[in-house]
Parts: structure tokens; C-alpha cells; sequence
């Protein structure tokens, strides 16, 4: 066991957890104040990976300060948090646009039936073709 920490690591480690904790909120606030379910899928995803960053680096800082070597196994935390984040956020989208679509609900039509002289953006909804 060694010595209480240098007052740069201690610094160092509550501004990073403090920012992801942040960002944590951030996304947990987009969460609930975002209309739809296309809108709000995003905010907890973006939150969560800069989040588990940030607090991966303040894990990392914090033992290796502790410690008398680099400690590098939270890097693995977040490794995984930003390889599966996305993923989940893809396939849960595109499940639920499958379901709209089944629906006839208000979703973009897919990227094979526009043309290239269509000008909308794929944010202008419509449920019937030109």
C-alpha cells in the first residue's frame, strides 16, 4: 500500500471524473427532452462513450499514480463502450425504423427508392413518393 496520491493526480483524477459525469448527464438530459425516438437515440449514446472515456482516464490516472506502474485495464472499459455503443444505436435504429415503416409512420424513405434529382435531406419526412 503507498502514500496518499501527489495533489496533481488527485486534480487530475476528480476533473475527469467530474467531466464525465458531465457528459453522462448531458446525455441523460437529451434523453428526456428530445421528442422522438430518432431524436433521442443519439444523446445517451454520445454521453455514455465520451462519459466511460473519461472516466476510464481518471481510473488509469489514479492507479498509476497509486501504483508504481502505467495502469492500463480501464483502457479496455472503454475500448469496448466505444466499439459496442455504436453498434447497439445501428441495430436499434434500424429496428425501429423497420417497425415505422410497417406502420406506415412518418419515416424516410429508404436510400434505394430516392433518385438523384431528389433534393430533400433525409431529415424532411414524407410519406408519399414523388
Amino acid at each position: 500500500m503507498s502514500g496518499p496520491l501527489p495533489w496533481w493526480a488527485e486534480a487530475l483524477t476528480a476533473l475527469l471524473v467530474v467531466v464525465g459525469a458531465g457528459f453522462a448527464a448531458i446525455g441523460s438530459f437529451g434523453l428526456v427532452r428530445m421528442p422522438t425516438f430518432f431524436r433521442r437515440i443519439h444523446t445517451p449514446t454520445l454521453g455514455a462513450t465520451a462519459g466511460v472515456w473519461s472516466i476510464s482516464l481518471a481510473t488509469a490516472v489514479y492507479f498509476s499514480a497509486q501504483g508504481s506502474s502505467l495502469f492500463l485495464h480501464a483502457a479496455l472499459i472503454a475500448m469496448f463502450v466505444a466499439l459496442t455503443a455504436p453498434i447497439t444505436t445501428i441495430f436499434l435504429t434500424r429496428a425501429a425504423l423497420f417497425r415505422e415503416r410497417q406502420k406506415g409512420g412518418d419515416v424516410p424513405r429508404p436510400a434505394a427508392t430516392r433518385g438523384e434529382d431528389d433534393t430533400r435531406t433525409e431529415l424532411q419526412f414524407d410519406k408519399t413518393p414523388d
